[in-house]
């Protein structure tokens, strides 16, 4: 399905409810200068900006992640929050107050309808625009931001089809400006050490990687707030892999997708669908209005992801059916394998035992990420355990320095297109759905990601 659904008028917009911030965001590791001699030339992307000493920001859509974002910024140097924009004047007024509580001057305020963004970015003099709106509004901000010359980061997914994937790429690359994907999950601690290992070769060539997001959400879905008004309508729309990135993102990176290596092609299938319609009759009654919405989005989705250069890839998504929360993690290599949820790890020739597995605490002292090490305790108390924290803080460090982005527009639509790819895969019995090359060609020169420190 290349083509989703059009973007929801202004009345069906207001009916859903306010904009809300999304699940989790995004990431990649990038070079220090130190590191950067190792690789051909200075690229670690496509393209970069000219520095932005201090970064004036915009946010549109403050409502649970959208605030997260805001007070990571307010505490982070070299950023000014300049505008808050959301469908909603309370949640603009109270970012308006955080702002001015950390002795900044109050941002201009923009809450006239959920196209009042546009606005926003084509009078505000800014230099990055943040949006954690619901998924359909992802793009059409990144768009307007990008067009009105301003960097733009978004929540996950960065898009919903294919199509709008190539949107985002194509008019990064004739503006010349970033547009990133925030997938906090790639700096969480365990993916980061994992990262570390594979670029130190401790695991040797990485052959097969496993990845999911897994999460009851049912209770979050049929809320009457937050991602409750807006999320729940996906499962009556597309029926495939509709949250990728969180499980995905780090090991992409692990595997060099974009940089030595990309996507090829997909199969998908998804299992029946019960799992939201059997919450909403035991949770509202047989006879609410709930209970009488029909879905076609299968409670588990498994995807098979294949390389250009032959590594394999299984993905999941569970989000309608009881369980305890985890993100599949695994990174398996030649000479052995990392896997999170939970932590342990086996190092052939390392190993306290042959065939068993080791705590990753073993090797924490050794190969704990530079980054982590140095920033995660300024993250405590932040979101996610301090990888939001640490996703904020990289963006706009790369911002200030004039630097590539840890991860780019091609990792956003790379990572996002497995939502339109993996629903074709569905619709066609789990035929194969070929993943497209955003970065035509140049992942065979890109050169990987490395290990950065703060």
């Amino acid at each position: 399905m290349d083509d989703d659904s059009k973007n929801p008028s202004r009345r069906d917009f207001l009916k859903i409810g306010a904009a809300a911030g999304l699940g989790a965001a995004v990431a990649g590791l990038g070079l220090e200068a130190k590191d950067a001699a190792a690789l051909p030339g200075e690229a670690r992307s496509q393209f970069k900006a000219s520095p932005v000493p201090t970064v004036r920001v915009g946010f549109v859509g403050v409502g649970g992640m959208g605030s997260a974002h805001v007070q990571n910024y307010l505490n982070i140097e070299g950023v000014e929050v300049k505008a808050i924009c959301d469908i909603v004047p309370a949640k603009v007024e109270r970012a308006q107050k955080w702002v001015v509580e950390a002795g900044q001057p109050k941002p201009a305020g923009y809450s006239k309808g959920p196209d009042d963004f546009r606005r926003m970015c084509e009078t505000e003099e800014l230099d990055l625009v943040m949006t954690a709106t619901p998924w359909e509004w992802h793009v059409p901000v990144c768009l307007a931001a990008m067009k009105n010359g301003k960097h733009a980061a978004t929540e996950v997914p960065a898009a919903m089809s294919l199509k709008d994937c190539w949107a985002l790429v194509e008019t990064a690359e004739k503006t010349k400006k970033h547009c990133q994907m925030m997938e906090n999950c790639c700096y969480d601690r365990i993916e980061l050490m994992t990262l570390n290992l594979v670029r130190k070769g401790i695991l040797g060539e990485v052959l097969h990687a496993e990845a999911g997001y897994l999460h009851d959400l049912r209770g979050v879905k049929f809320s009457k707030e937050g991602e409750g008004l807006w999320r729940r309508a996906w499962a009556q729309k597309l029926n495939g892999n509709l949250y990728p990135t969180h499980g995905l993102g780090p090991v992409a990176q692990c595997l060099n997708v974009n940089r030595g290596d990309a996507f090829d092609y997909l199969v998908s299938m998804s299992g029946p669908t019960r799992g939201l319609h059997e919450y909403a009759v035991t949770t509202f009654g047989a006879d609410s209005p709930q209970a009488k919405e029909r879905y076609v989005l299968g409670d588990v989705n498994t995807s098979l992801i294949k390389t250009k250069l032959g590594k394999t890839i299984i993905l999941i998504h569970d989000t309608n059916l009881p369980r305890p929360y985890m993100r599949i993690n695994l990174v398996q290599g030649t000479k052995g394998l990392a896997h999170k949820w939970p932590d342990r790890i086996y190092i052939e020739g390392k190993a306290d035992k042959p065939h068993q597995w080791d705590d990753f605490e073993k090797f924490a002292a050794e190969f704990e990420h530079p980054l982590w090490k140095a920033i995660a305790s300024k993250g405590e108390g932040r979101g996610h355990g301090g990888m939001d924290y640490i996703e904020d803080y990289r963006l706009i460090q790369s911002l200030r320095r004039g630097e590539p982005l840890d991860q780019d527009v091609y990792d956003a639509a790379a990572w996002s297109a497995i939502v339109g790819a993996s629903v074709k895969s569905v619709a066609g019995k789990g035929k194969p759905v070929e993943l497209p090359d955003f970065t035509r060609g140049k992942w065979k020169t890109n050169p990987p990601l490395g290990i950065i420190e703060a």
